[in-house]
This record gives structure tokens, C-alpha cells and sequence, in this order.
């Protein structure tokens, strides 16, 4: 059970301030009654309605971004714009959350969800679940760089990387394949190598590939996508 007010501002009716002032004009009826206490206690026993329609509490929402340079991946920072800024007001009251983490320069595929365990669950070491990059680097991978990254990386300052694929595609292009989100990972693996990046740009993650989603643009994932990650 939850107050009424915060039931609709889960349903994505607007914020407390505003949900209160439907119910004050007679907009919200619990069970066919019109609703006048903002903090009366509904559940997913009750029909809540707005203007009529029925509305469903809280929603499990998972969105994707194709995040842009330039943004930080948190939820607030006191200096640095944050991927939060690229949201849409209204999904930014649906407690949304990044998933993971992808570093200010880089851009890809990011994706955000207002379920606790399933984030906790895909950021999990545990998960092991596969995140591939596109690099435009300095120098050239040769076949003993790629050896290196299927056999783990051990970074300078002692940071151990798992088993990692680096596929060639060309004179200092690249993709790179981890299970893991260490600090600035990919970039520290292939500096390593001798191949500083130049351009980081995250494609897939699991069973998810950006695909053509417009660079700083979003979508909702379907059931089958969200499906697909538990």
C-alpha cells in the first residue's frame, strides 16, 4: 500500500505538487469514488483512475541511450553535465537510474532503469555479461596484441583485466570485447598495447546493439528486450 498522491506520480501523472492538485479538482477516483485525501492508501487492489482512465502504479521501465561525449554517467555531479540532463523531465521523476558506466568521452549504448534489481543484477562481475566496444586508436593491433587480451591484461598499476577479444578491422580500428567494467577499462587495456584511443563508442551490451538510435537520442526497450536480460 502507498499514499495516492505518490501512486500517481509513479503512473508518470506528474509530480506530487501537481497529482495533488488533480485530486483537489476532482480529477481521481479510487474504486469509482472520487479521491479527495492525496495521502489516502491504494494498492494493486484498488482501480485508480485520472480523467476516467485507468492507471498502474509503478511501471518496471528500461530505456537506451546513445550517450554522447561530453556527459558524465551520473545522477548528479557539482561540476560536469550528467547523462541525467539527456532525459526527458517526465522519465526523470520515474526514478530512472544509469546501468553501469561509460566514461565522459565515450559514447554507446547506456541503458537506465527504474528496477533496482535488475540493475544490480546486470551490473553484477557475476553476470559476466559482454559489452562490445568500437575504437579508432594509434597504431595497429597485431595477432601478439590480440593474444595478449585472450589471455587477460595485468594494467600498470596491478589492476588484472579478464580475458578480453580484440578484433582488427582495420589500420587503427578496432573492437573490443569485455565482461567487466573496471575504470576506464578499455582505454587502460589498449594504452597498454601501445594503442592509445583516440574514439570509444560502446555498440552492445548482452543481447542489446545500439543499432541506428540517433546519437543523444532514447527509446523504451520492449518486454522482449527486457526479457532477454533476465
Amino acid at each position: 500500500m502507498e499514499r495516492l498522491d505518490k501512486y500517481l506520480a509513479d503512473s508518470g501523472c506528474g509530480t506530487r505538487s501537481a497529482v495533488k492538485a488533480f485530486i483537489k479538482a476532482r480529477r481521481v477516483t479510487v474504486d469509482g469514488a472520487v479521491a479527495k485525501d492525496p495521502a489516502m492508501k491504494v494498492g494493486p487492489e484498488h482501480t485508480v483512475c485520472l480523467d476516467g482512465q485507468a492507471l498502474g502504479g509503478k511501471q518496471r521501465l528500461v530505456y537506451m541511450l546513445h550517450k554522447p561525449a561530453g556527459f558524465v554517467t551520473a545522477n548528479s555531479d557539482p561540476v560536469e553535465k550528467t547523462v541525467m540532463e539527456l532525459l526527458p523531465e517526465q522519465l526523470r521523476r520515474q526514478g530512472l537510474n544509469p546501468v553501469g558506466r561509460l566514461d565522459k568521452e565515450t559514447e554507446g549504448l547506456l541503458l537506465f532503469t527504474n528496477d533496482g534489481e535488475l540493475l544490480h543484477r546486470l551490473i553484477s562481475p557475476k553476470k559476466e555479461v559482454a559489452k562490445v566496444y568500437y575504437a579508432r586508436h594509434e597504431g595497429d593491433a597485431a595477432e601478439e596484441d590480440i593474444a595478449a587480451f585472450s589471455q587477460g591484461i595485468t594494467l600498470r598499476d596491478g589492476t588484472l583485466c579478464r580475458p578480453a577479444v580484440l578484433q582488427r578491422l582495420g589500420a587503427g580500428e578496432s573492437l573490443v570485447t569485455v565482461c567487466e567494467g573496471k575504470y576506464h577499462q578499455v582505454r587502460r587495456m589498449m594504452a597498454s598495447r601501445g594503442m592509445p584511443v583516440v574514439y570509444l563508442k560502446r555498440i552492445s551490451e548482452g543481447p542489446l546493439s545500439l543499432g541506428e538510435l540517433p546519437l543523444g537520442q532514447m527509446r523504451q526497450l520492449t518486454e522482449e528486450e527486457i526479457a532477454l536480460l533476465e
